[in-house]
């Protein structure tokens, strides 16, 4: 395959960059046609998309378009959607998208259509979570469940907890508790707060070994079998894994283990079994509603012309400054109180999806990838890091992100957050000049000047409902798939968080004493220095 960076629409770029490179926004917005051509609405996915404060011209976004188009992004999408096997590196498909197909048409892995097993676990979760809500699934002592846990970490947790929190107004379930880090803190200041007799941990891990949520899951077990005996476990636990017979010797019924599949990613896994706590949580009925948010944007991603295509367009804009700039982070700014855990999601989703460093050739590439996700929820941020996004040294592409109307209006709090919305991106693209300061002494003038020219991008969605946050969840996935086929990653394995565990591993009996440090000089020294003050 030819090399990224001697393609002709890279090299293309190249120049094109160098002569847009110090444009000015105030310049670009002479032309009054600018916010119309750089804007994407559409109804069906209920969203309004204006990236027109880039530092971009109607041939630099052509140029993107071709490189998406040298790269077969519509190719490798297809593959994605039909259950090839694009995941190479662990020979698996990629099919989060077949888990939300709404239309329920066949999708084949292996020559076996996998949407009769989708619906059947489906079936299994509306009819447990409707128990679960009703009270007639009911803990040890026969009392309703008025709290459930989430025991996971990573796709297994920041998903769903995410979903439940942005999801929080429509909540008439359990109260959802989510413990992930294997700090023994976590599961403490979690279940002290809790009645034993009216909770349920919901355990989840795919091969139900991961460390952290499996000695969560023995603290939370013990608490349990210390109340109520052995048996006691089979009515407070439930888990979602393939490995029954891990979850059985746990001592959890497998009628209440719940499956999901290896073409299922863990950070892309919140539409499957993963989503049960949003199901307890809001409902079912809304849980498939956020289900059909997202496979409305999967058609949307599939069908449209790159020109008009919502995470393509995304994703060459951050391809844009990542690679051509040099800008290496991207801020994500949700000006909603329920989307306050966005940035973190998506955080793993990009970072831990395109954070590679090899092709599909096991070449070493010579340019960069994926991008720093940061982020805090408006107008919190601006009280916070806003004064270097304004006049640092550092330039930060964002997302801001609002809603035209909230869930519930609160006097005029709504129109003050989104004035500010508004604002912060008008200010970061303008700035303020040295001639348009007032009201001040004259030695003071550049130290409040702005110099503007802050990339932003504008995302409203009509209202927050479980379909919005479907489209908008599965918008940001379609992003990140781009990119990584234009990159040439594989962005479904994550073999960087294995040494770390593996070592974790080696480690662990030493600083019970049972064993002979044999690393470098500066582990054993904090090995030792660990060991010598621990309180056994």
């Amino acid at each position: 395959m030819t090399k990224l960076t001697d393609k002709i629409e890279w090299q293309n770029l190249l120049n094109n960059v160098s002569q847009v490179k110090n444009s000015s926004l105030r310049e670009l917005f002479k032309d009054s046609q600018r916010a119309e051509k750089f804007t994407v609405k559409n109804d069906n996915l209920k969203l309004y998309i204006d990236y027109s404060k880039n530092i971009i011209t109607d041939e630099s976004m052509k140029l993107l378009i071709d490189l998406a188009k040298s790269c077969d992004v519509n190719s490798y999408a297809k593959k994605m959607f039909t259950g090839e096997k694009i995941n190479w590196t662990e020979n698996r498909p990629v099919l989060h998208t077949a888990i939300r197909n709404r239309s329920n048409a066949p999708v084949y892995v292996d020559g076996v259509d996998v949407m009769p097993q989708i619906n059947a676990v489906f079936a299994k979760m509306k009819d447990f979570t409707e128990k679960l809500r009703s009270g007639e699934r009911v803990g040890a002592t026969g009392l309703k469940i008025a709290d459930v846990v989430n025991i996971g970490i990573g796709g297994s947790d920041l998903g769903p907890k995410m979903v439940c929190e942005a999801l929080q107004f429509y909540a008439d379930g359990p109260k959802l508790h989510f413990v992930s880090n294997v700090d023994g803190a976590d599961i403490d200041e979690t279940i002290k707060q809790l009645d034993p007799a009216t909770t349920l941990f919901i355990v989840a891990s795919k091969t139900f070994t991961t460390q952290e949520t499996l000695t969560n899951a023995n603290t939370a077990k013990n608490w349990i079998v210390d109340k109520f005996g052995t048996e006691s476990v089979a009515k407070h636990f439930i888990a979602l894994s393939t490995n029954k017979t891990a979850v059985e010797e746990f001592g959890i019924d497998s009628n209440n283990m719940f499956e999901f599949w290896d073409f299922v990613g863990g950070r892309y896994s919140l539409w499957s079994a993963i989503g049960m706590p949003i199901a307890c949580l809001v409902g079912f009925d809304k849980f498939e509603e956020l289900l059909a948010g997202a496979h409305e944007m999967d058609k949307h991603f599939l069908n449209e012309p790159y020109e008009t295509n919502i995470p393509v367009k995304l994703a060459l804009l951050d391809i844009w400054y990542n690679n051509f700039f040099g800008y290496e982070t991207h801020a994500v700014f949700p000006y909603s109180y329920y989307l306050s855990k966005l940035p973190s999601y998506l955080q793993q989703a990009d970072m831990e999806s395109n954070g590679k460093s090899t092709n599909r050739d096991g070449e070493k590439v010579d340019y960069q990838t994926g991008s720093i996700i940061w982020g805090e929820p408006g107008t919190n941020g601006q009280h916070s890091f806003y004064q270097l996004v304004h006049q640092g040294t550092k330039i930060i592409p964002a997302d801001f992100i609002g809603l035209v109307n909230p869930p519930k209006k609160v006097g005029d709090h709504h129109e003050k957050l989104m004035a500010n919305f508004f604002a912060q991106t008008e200010a970061l693209a303008f700035g303020l000049t040295h001639d348009e300061v007032i009201d001040t002494e004259e030695g003071l003038i550049s130290y409040k000047t702005f110099d503007g020219n802050r990339p932003t991008n504008s995302i409203l969605i009509d209202e927050l409902t479980p379909y919005t946050l479907g489209v908008l969840i599965a918008m940001y996935e379609h992003k990140i798939f781009t990119e990584g086929v234009i990159w040439g990653l594989d962005s479904f394995d994550q073999w960087g968080v294995q040494l770390g565990k593996v070592l974790a591993g080696r480690i662990l009996p030493e600083l019970s004493g049972d064993k002979n440090s044999m690393h470098d000089s500066s582990t054993n020294a904090l090995i030792r220095e660990y060991n010598s003050k621990h309180k056994k």
